[in-house]
């Protein structure tokens, strides 16, 4: 019987196809700035988000955190809501490195509105931290995939502006959002400062993160990103895995979105396991189990008995991830499992 394995979708591994483009990367130092594959990637993506410019980083803990060094200055202060990644999944990065404070807003699903933006605003006082930066998390992941609405990002952008505070996209799995509701990337890319993407989850590539934004922003994003160890040399090989995703992988992510569909709503019958529906809109479930009596762990190591692999990110609750190597058989595989587990 095949591993289904649902822990995340950055254990996709590249196709045939994609090492083939990889393989046959026109090469370059990417440092100097002259690797041919990545320039043509950076400038694509960037014309995709409706930007100036964009930047091949390694991940996208690098991207976000290369984005709220370029917009701050040592005790200024970003906004995010309360399960953002940047604050439950970057080791305090924004912290350490850059030496900013950070403000959680306790959201719905991850979505905050304008006006709470507007209440945690700190006044113009010497005792105060400067509110600097605004961050939202779209889609976001600790909410089961939920996608945060365009409008609100307009409203809470225009405040932005109004407040002279920068506003930043973790936008990590924007991809799927954009699949999800159609709205074009440019349309989410005009309302921020900046934006940082990644590679490695939904599109199937093996590394890599982008930060997308002003020409401004970039050659400053370039300076903190050698200071953070990001310079890499022959990125070719990274670049051409995603130009070849960005061709193939993005579309078919409604695939995707409909097993994770699937998932939910054939786990959510089982007795005592409890599932947001609403929140499962595009490829990550949540499962709360307490009711079954078992815990996380114990579900997710009898899953792994049963070939199945899911993962437990509470003391009763799971994770399960559709991509590209998981098709309808092995979600029908996973939920015959997961039956078998919790009967």
């Amino acid at each position: 019987m095949p591993i289904v394995d649902l822990r995340s979708d950055t254990v996709t591994k590249p196709t045939a196809d994609m090492r083939r483009a990889m393989a046959e990367a026109e090469v370059g130092d990417d440092v100097f700035g002259d690797d041919p594959t990545v320039n043509r990637l950076q400038a694509r993506v960037a014309t995709l988000f409706g930007r100036d410019a964009a930047l091949f980083v390694p991940s996208g803990t690098m991207g976000n955190q290369v984005c709220l060094a370029a917009h701050t200055q040592p005790g200024d202060e970003v906004l995010f809501e309360a399960h953002a990644h940047i604050f439950d999944y970057e080791v305090a990065a924004a912290a350490v490195l850059s030496g900013i404070l950070t403000h959680p807003i306790v959201g719905t699903r991850g979505v905050f509105s304008a006006e709470d933006v507007r209440s945690r605003i700190r006044p113009v006082d010497v005792h105060c931290a400067r509110t600097r930066v605004v961050a939202v998390e779209n889609t976001h992941n600790v909410s089961g995939g939920t996608i945060f609405p365009l409008d609100e990002i307009e409203r809470i952008a225009a405040v932005c502006r109004e407040r002279d505070l920068r506003f930043h996209l973790d936008g990590a799995r924007i991809w799927n959002a954009h699949v999800a509701t159609g709205i074009p990337l440019a349309d989410y890319g005009q309302y921020f400062d900046s934006i940082s993407v990644c590679f490695s989850k939904g599109l199937g590539c093996p590394v890599g993160s982008m930060v997308i934004g002003s020409a401004a922003l970039i050659e400053r994003a370039r300076r903190i990103r050698k200071r953070f160890g990001g310079g890499m040399r022959q990125v070719c090989i990274l670049a051409a895995a995603v130009l070849y995703a960005l061709d193939h992988h993005v579309d078919r992510m409604a695939t995707d979105h409909d097993n994770a569909r699937y998932l939910a709503t054939e786990l959510c019958t089982l007795p005592g396991v409890e599932i947001d529906l609403e929140a499962t809109q595009t490829n990550i479930v949540y499962l709360e189990v307490a009711g079954t009596g078992k815990t996380g762990a114990d579900v997710e190591a009898e899953l792994r008995r049963r070939d199945v692999l899911a993962i437990a990110l509470g003391p009763t609750r799971l994770r399960c991830v559709t991509h590209l190597e998981v098709d309808r058989a092995g979600c029908e595989q996973a939920v015959a499992a997961f039956k078998e587990v919790l009967a």
